[in-house]
Order: structure tokens, then sequence, then C-alpha cells
């Protein structure tokens, strides 16, 4: 059982700072983190079936989805983060980029440039790239690109995990990781074969 701090590769590591706005003081490893913001997550999700149909291409939506997902373990849910990661723009770009992909991501869907599934994987992609939260973001990200596929395209959801956890160390997160990061490069094509919108 790895301590805070310690994650799996791909993982944002969470400075001091960010690990005292945690509301669990008896909490001491990862393994107990991750069942908390499973919990948190997994009630956000009943939130989400019961909402009527939204803009979910907004930054207001953007932080209150992020709250919605983990307010209950961490104070900072739904605040862009202050500090540089390994991962992600300079804070002070967050609001810029997110706000220049949030445009093209409405653009994507009016004019229909991408398959719903390619356009769900590019907005997911350019949003973990972003990487707007201290800690949370793949998991937020994939449910936006869920809600931008249901709002958007009237299409289900993706199957992320194909019954595997993503927040574990296993062969789908290694898989998952690898497409991310060549999309990084401009290789979309191993994330758009991870979502089902190519033939892998």
């Amino acid at each position: 059982m790895t301590g805070l701090g310690e994650e799996p590769d791909g993982a944002t590591p969470l400075d001091p700072d960010e690990l005292e706005g945690l509301k669990f003081g008896h909490v001491t490893t990862s393994g107990e983190l991750n069942e908390l913001e499973q919990a948190n997550i997994e009630s956000s999700l009943r939130w989400l079936q019961s909402r009527r149909k939204r803009d979910v291409l907004s930054e207001e939506y953007v932080r209150e989805l992020h709250r919605r997902l983990f307010g209950d373990v961490w104070t900072w849910a739904g605040t862009f983060r202050l500090t540089e990661k390994n991962i992600g723009v300079d804070p002070i770009q967050i609001g810029v980029q997110l706000r220049n992909l949030l445009d093209d991501a409405r653009y994507w869907s009016e004019h229909r440039i991408y398959s719903p599934l390619e356009a769900a994987a590019r907005f997911h992609h350019r949003l973990v790239q972003i990487h707007c939260f201290a800690n949370g973001n793949g998991c937020h990200a994939r449910i936006m690109a869920d809600e931008y596929l249901r709002e958007n395209f009237d299409h289900p959801p993706i199957d992320w995990a194909a019954g595997h956890d993503l927040m574990q160390g296993n062969e789908r997160r290694d898989t998952y990781i690898a497409a991310l990061r060549k999309a990084d490069g401009h290789d979309h094509d191993p994330l758009l074969k991870f979502v089902g919108a190519i033939d892998g």
C-alpha cells in the first residue's frame, strides 16, 4: 500500500499545501484516499443522472462537476490549481486554454467536424493536457467527455475502464496513459482506438 503522494504512473503528485486540503485527517494511504474519492464519485454520478439537459461546455460546469466529484474529500475541489505540475499548462494559462477548448468542442459538435467518439477523445485529451485541477483530472475529463457525448451528440458514454480500475496500475491504465502521451505528440490514433472511434 502506497502512502499519500505516491501515485501510479501518469498520476499527478500533490504538493504538501494541497494535501492539507484533505478533509479526512485519518487517511494515510493512497488506497484509503481512493476509496473515499470513489464514494464521492459514485454519489456525483447519481447527481448527474438526475440532472436535466445542460450546457456542459462552460467553465462554470467544468468547475461544478469537479466540485461534485471531489468536494466531499478535498477543500479545493472545483478550484483551478495554482501550482506547476508534471503535466499541464502554466496555472496562469488555465482559464484561457480551457475557454479555447470549450469553444473548439462546441464548434466540433455544431459543425460535425469529427465523429462523436473522435470529438470526445480529442476533448478528453486536451482537458487532461490543460490539467485544470490539483488532482482528479483524469476521472473528471473522462466524465466530461461522456457528458459532452450525451449532451452534444446524444451518444452513449465511452467504456473507459472495460472492467478495470483506471485509478490502479494495470494493463488497461498503461494503455490509456500511453495513448494520452501519444496524443501529446499529435498522434491521436492510439487514443481513438482506445475509445473505439477507429478499429484497433
